[in-house]
């Protein structure tokens, strides 16, 4: 008897199940659906703006919508997933004035970094240049300065004498053409040194100048060479001539 009952009990609890659940499923058809396409919301927002449609009825499963992700990622174009950056194009005249205002920063401007120890490093050898030029030329200057007047108490002249020599026994004549001659020398090279320092320095406004004009210039080298058999015509007449010949171009 209590079998029976047991039996029964289960039974009853079993078939009520199932019709709550058939009671739920004919109020909300559409649940599964909406769960699933919930848990894809951004999948199928992306979808929206792209153009693409989700299946319009119907239980998607995990395959589908698997598939279905995977086919609007790709139909999306870059401009939606990602905002591209403006692309950086420098203003010549621009360039121009910012290496004009100190040198370097016209190439700091065109993003061309690898050239800045190009440029300081030029500027370091010239003032080095000017400087030890300078420095000589001082030396002579004074040297000869000294050696042509009558003072007794200037004698810096004395510095330039040859080894083995006195004031009183070298040829003062002979020393004041090397004085001068040495001191024109330096002078020269002192001169032409600082000539070179403006010049480098007007070759960086050129550079900054250039370098900005053709930013967007293809440089790469992708050349290539096309032959091709070629039958030869008369230039008057357009007629065929006795001969043949090979016609090749270059496109780069």
């Amino acid at each position: 008897m209590r079998r029976r009952w047991f039996v029964g009990v289960v039974f009853c609890l079993l078939l009520g199940s199932a019709q709550a659940q058939e009671v739920i499923d004919a109020q909300d058809p559409d649940s599964l659906r909406n769960g699933a396409t919930d848990s894809v919301g951004l999948v199928l927002s992306d979808s929206v703006m792209v153009g693409a449609q989700p299946p319009s009825s119907g239980i998607l499963p995990s395959d589908t919508l698997g598939a279905f992700s995977d086919s609007v990622l790709q139909a999306t174009p870059p401009s939606v997933l990602k905002i591209e950056e403006k692309q950086f194009k420098p203003d010549p005249t621009r360039a121009v004035i910012y290496s004009a205002v100190f040198p370097g920063l016209g190439q700091i401007y065109n993003r061309k970094y690898w050239k800045l120890p190009i440029i300081y490093g030029g500027f370091v050898g010239f003032s080095y240049a000017i400087s030890w030029n300078n420095r000589y030329f001082k030396n002579y200057f004074n040297a000869y300065r000294d050696i042509i007047d009558d003072n007794e108490q200037t004698n810096s002249w004395h510095d330039f004498i040859p080894y083995g020599q006195t004031p009183e026994t070298v040829d003062v004549n002979s020393l004041k053409e090397r004085l001068e001659s040495r001191k024109d020398y330096y002078r020269y090279y002192r001169d032409f040194s600082i000539i070179l320092t403006v010049a480098w320095y007007l070759l960086g406004m050129v550079d900054a100048y250039v370098d900005a004009q053709l930013f967007e210039f293809d440089i790469s080298p992708n050349l290539s060479i096309n032959i091709q058999p070629a039958i030869m015509r008369d230039s008057y007449t357009n007629y065929l001539a006795q001969g043949y010949g090979l016609q090749w171009s270059v496109s780069f």
